[in-house]
């Protein structure tokens, strides 16, 4: 068994070009005329100034998800790593684009080559890019894999487009004069991103240049003792219990906008920022780490409305981490789900500013049914 892992190269994937705020609805369309409204409301709290989408201006699909994974994955490869040196591929998705085969098997597929090899694939929400993560870290642990990658990608664009909505707006239209779908269908739509990363793990650091040494990842659910908050692919009921699309009639699947993503933002604001605060307070007790002696704190947010929040909840556990520690690209690249905490470890790396020696503490929080993840790295 190898007694340490590292994070030795980084190759990220982004479609297209940066697509700002003046012209998102180019892409994914307005539903009706209180779009703009909404728009206008949830930029001006999420902070987000660019985003990427895997569309054209006629809404054409330019990349699958399982595409954007094979990019990145081929970034990672050169004369010193071959596809054929790949002992593992661990993808993580938020939004696969089919139900079978997994969404591994099929960017293993797509990368067209290499050998037989083992996949795994982990699907939900922002908290898979961790647990892909761990997975390798793991299987490189227990020398199982000697050369492990781990890849990120979301298409989410895919359920934001307004023609997904148009029969809902519709049957909304003839029952109100209030024309716009629910807080928290559009609430989503103005915030979420796509996009790729791939992460190579070894069992020593790389040759040249910076690598990341995996102290721990920890990752937790909530679900015993919250309901619901985000979801697609089925409504809530009033008594805050979640229904899956099967049972509804295939007619209801467009009428409901069932496969819509929507999240309860009331629940989110109550729960999100606490949870997150009494998971860290646990992990800090039990492995005796100090959150304020990190180099770096990584937060994956999901809009900028909750950077102060944080800030405070850090506060109040007794943990001193000041901004200049802080690295967020959120308003640079949008939410994207899993990919989010691989694409700011990816550009810090780029970026210069990390030193031997830094420590870098990521945090993700994944508001589906409330769960978190952490993870120390050390830079050597």
């Amino acid at each position: 068994m190898n007694n340490s892992v590292y994070i030795t190269r980084f190759s990220a994937f982004f479609p297209n070009q940066p697509v700002g705020n003046d012209e998102m609805e180019e892409y994914i369309g307005l539903v009706n005329r209180k779009s703009l409204l909404a728009k206008r409301l949830i930029l001006d709290k999420n902070g987000i100034k660019t985003r990427y989408y895997a569309l054209d201006k006629c809404g054409r699909v330019t990349h699958t998800n399982v595409e954007m994974a094979a990019n990145a994955v081929r970034g990672l490869l050169d004369e010193r790593l071959r596809l054929d040196d790949v002992d593992l591929l661990s993808c993580a998705t938020a939004t696969p684009e089919q139900l079978i085969p997994s969404h591994g098997v099929m960017v293993h597929g797509e990368l067209k080559g290499g050998k037989g090899t083992e996949v795994v694939s982990f699907a939900g929400s922002c908290c898979t890019g961790m647990q892909a993560l761990k997975y390798a870290w793991f299987s490189t642990l227990a020398g199982d894999a000697e050369n492990a990658v781990c890849v990120a990608s979301e298409r989410i664009s895919a359920w934001m487009e307004a023609r997904y909505f148009e029969k809902e707006s519709e049957l909304i239209n003839r029952l109100t004069d209030k024309p716009i779908l629910a807080f928290e269908k559009e609430f989503l739509r103005w915030m979420l991103s796509d996009g790729s990363v791939a992460l190579l793990l070894r069992n020593k650091p790389a040759a040249t240049g910076l690598s990341y040494r995996i102290e721990w990842i920890e990752l937790t659910s909530f679900a015993n003792e919250t309901e619901t908050c985000m979801y697609a692919g089925g409504e809530k009921n009033a008594d805050g219990r979640f229904v899956g699309w099967a049972q509804f009639p295939e007619q209801e699947w467009l009428n409901r906008s069932l496969f819509s993503v929507k999240q309860d933002t009331k629940l989110l604001d109550e729960n999100i920022v606490k949870l997150g605060g009494r998971f860290l307070q646990d992990i800090a007790a039990r492995r005796h780490f100090d959150p304020s002696s990190v180099d770096w704190f990584l937060p994956h947010l999901s809009s900028m409305y909750f950077e102060k929040k944080v800030e405070k909840q850090l506060q109040a556990c007794g943990y001193d981490v000041p901004r200049e520690k802080w690295f967020v690209n959120l308003p640079e690249i949008g939410n994207v789900a899993s990919v989010s905490p691989f694409a700011m470890l990816e550009e810090l790396n780029r970026s210069g500013r990390v030193k031997p020696g830094d420590r870098l503490l990521l945090m993700v929080p994944e508001s589906a049914r409330f769960s978190y993840a952490y993870a120390l790295l050390t830079a050597v």
